[in-house]
C-alpha cells in the first residue's frame, strides 16, 4: 500500500455541479448518478464539496427550502489531493481531517475521487502477510507516547 498512488485507486468519474443550482437539483443529479457526493464549482472551478453528510446536518437537520443554493450548504474549503500522492498519504489527510471523500486534483481541475471505501478495498487485497506489512506500517507512523496515552504499554 505504502507505494501504491492516488491515481492507481481514485474513481475518475467525479460529478460537478454550479454553486447556484438548488439542493434539490443537486440531489436529484446525486441520485442519478448513484454517488454520495458532488463537487461545487464556481465558474467552473472547483470550490467545494457537498455530500450525503451534509444533507443531514445542513439541510433536513436544520430545515432549509429544496430551492436553497447549493453553494449556502457546501463544505468549506475543498480538501484535495495530487493523483501522484501516495494512498498512505490520501488516508492520513482523510484521517486528520475528518473526511470520507477526498478530491483529486491536478492543476485546477479535479479528475477523480478517493473515498474511505477505496482505502478499505485496497487494505482487503494480498495475503495475511501483506496485511501484517500493512499493520506494521501502521504502527510505525504512531508515535510511542500514544502507547502511554492509550494504555498499550
Amino acid at each position: 500500500m505504502a507505494s501504491t498512488f492516488v491515481k492507481d485507486i481514485m474513481t475518475k468519474n467525479v460529478i460537478t455541479i454550479d454553486g447556484a443550482e438548488s439542493i434539490q437539483e443537486t440531489a436529484q443529479m446525486m441520485t442519478d448518478a448513484n454517488v454520495g457526493c458532488v463537487i461545487v464549482t464556481r465558474k467552473d472551478v472547483p470550490v467545494g464539496i457537498i455530500t450525503e453528510r451534509d444533507f443531514v446536518t445542513k439541510v433536513a437537520a436544520e430545515g432549509r427550502p429544496l430551492f436553497t443554493e447549493v453553494s449556502e450548504v457546501m463544505s468549506l474549503p475543498l480538501t484535495v489531493i495530487d493523483p501522484d500522492e501516495t494512498v498512505w498519504d490520501a488516508a492520513e489527510i482523510m484521517r486528520g481531517k475528518g473526511i470520507h471523500k477526498l478530491p483529486v486534483q491536478e492543476g485546477t481541475k479535479i479528475v477523480g475521487i478517493v473515498t474511505t471505501t477505496d482505502l478499505v478495498e485496497i487494505c482487503s487485497y494480498g495475503s495475511d502477510s501483506q496485511m501484517r506489512h500493512v499493520c506494521d506500517q501502521i504502527l510505525m507512523r504512531i508515535k510511542p507516547t500514544n502507547y502511554v496515552e492509550a494504555g498499550l504499554d
